[in-house]
């Protein structure tokens, strides 16, 4: 067996290949410009919003990038609750101790997955942060700030009762989302040479 040759994985070369590939991508493709390593590196969670709304058909955009996500046998198990009412937010806020967040919110989705349609536990459950993880990227692409809260998941019957859904409804998580007011939000992620644990 011929080993594959190994790669520079320290932040100069990540750089310096990130460059060569926008470079890449420019002449090839001018009008792309590597968008989704962008949007991938360049998102974070948002949690302080201002109150500019958000148009329905920009969130109904957010929920089809959503449904773009890929499913084991195209199943496509992800069902959404688009949540602007204010008066079904306050309800939100008594079920997270994220309660700030919620009230600031110009919109929730909350992401559920229909258990009749499941075929696998764990392949639809990866699928689902799939989409979830889809959602998150494109309210970045159109400027609009979100973040995914999960300790909501202990009240997933009280939101499935509030909302009026069926049993077969299990809340995978709900996606708080506005226009940023601000932008200082910072990240880290542990060098990727250190999370390889095989490579030849």
């Amino acid at each position: 067996m011929t080993k594959t040759a190994k790669y520079c994985l320290t932040e100069p070369c990540i750089l310096e290949i990130l460059d060569m590939t926008n470079r890449i991508m420019k002449e090839k493709y001018p009008e792309k410009m590597n968008s989704i390593l962008q949007a991938i590196y360049n998102r974070r969670s948002v949690r302080h919003f201002s109150d500019d709304p958000i148009d329905r058909e920009v969130l109904r955009e957010i929920i089809r990038a959503g449904t773009w996500a890929p499913s084991g046998l195209n199943n496509q198990p992800w069902r959404f609750a688009l949540i602007t009412d204010e008066n079904i937010k306050k309800e939100f806020e008594g079920l997270t101790r994220y309660w700030k967040v919620i009230k600031g919110a110009r919109a929730l989705i909350g992401v559920f997955i229909d258990r009749d349609a499941m075929y696998h536990e764990v392949k639809d459950h990866q699928a689902m942060g799939a989409c979830i993880q889809n959602i998150l990227l494109a309210a970045y692409s159109l400027g609009i700030g979100s973040v995914w809260l999960g300790e909501i998941l202990k009240s997933s019957g009280e939101v499935r009762e509030l909302l009026g859904l069926s049993e077969q409804l299990e809340l995978m998580a709900v996606v708080a989302m506005g226009y940023p007011a601000h932008t200082e939000q910072t990240s880290s992620r542990i060098p990727v040479e250190k999370m390889i644990i095989f490579d030849q």
